[in-house]
């Protein structure tokens, strides 16, 4: 079973120039604001405040570093998460939102150790623009030792139909609740397998 032991923030940049020296594998968590980016990562390391969240959509401004220790079996594996400001709808002036949208998509392109890409959805607004205009987005510079991975959060807002068509959009994604603690374990091995390359 594959179960984190070990969670600690390492640094906030601004921007890819500012970000930690490049070391083992990073898992990109990105997705529209308050959509609970900072709640999944709390919830995957069992922490409640090792992420900060906050209610105010857009309070996330800065790429934040997490290290992250796993073990799989007899073995110790290493992640780094990173939080990402969220795309959207933050109430910041037009020159801030330009300079994350380029800082954002310099580190996203350009972060060599990138390994996986965690795309977190609002299961309960599971058909909006920007959610596919990310995916596909993500889509357009993935390169082959890199792989994406659709959570949809929020799970328990749902009944069973509601979580069956939110899972015919996106046929491929996990459902998961970070209030219920619905689905955490099963992202925990999708994370660490998908991120490492290791066969399912």
């Amino acid at each position: 079973m594959i179960r984190p032991i070990n969670a600690r923030f390492l640094l906030s940049a601004p921007n890819i120039s500012l970000a930690p020296p490049v070391s083992g594998s990073e898992v990109a968590f990105l997705g529209r604001s308050n959509v609970g980016k900072s709640s999944l990562i709390n919830a995957l390391v069992n922490q409640n405040n090792l992420a900060k969240s906050s209610s105010t959509p857009g309070k996330t401004r800065l790429i934040n570093f997490f290290e992250v220790e796993y073990i799989n079996d007899e073995d110790r594996v290493n992640l780094i998460f990173v939080d990402l400001p969220g795309f959207g709808y933050a109430k910041v002036s037009k020159t801030m939102h330009d300079d994350w949208r380029r800082n954002l998509d310099e580190y996203l392109k350009q972060r060599s150790n990138i390994r996986l890409f965690v795309h977190l959805i609002d299961s309960r607004q599971h058909d909006m623009l920007i959610d596919r205009e990310v995916g596909d987005y993500l889509q357009s510079f993935l390169r082959a030792d890199q792989k994406i991975l659709n959570i949809l959060t929020k799970a328990d807002k749902l009944n069973q139909s509601e979580k069956s068509a939110a899972l015919k959009a996106y046929p491929n994604a996990h459902l998961v609740s970070t209030l219920k603690k619905i689905g955490i374990d099963k992202a925990n091995e999708l994370i660490v397998k998908n991120a490492l390359g290791i066969n399912q």
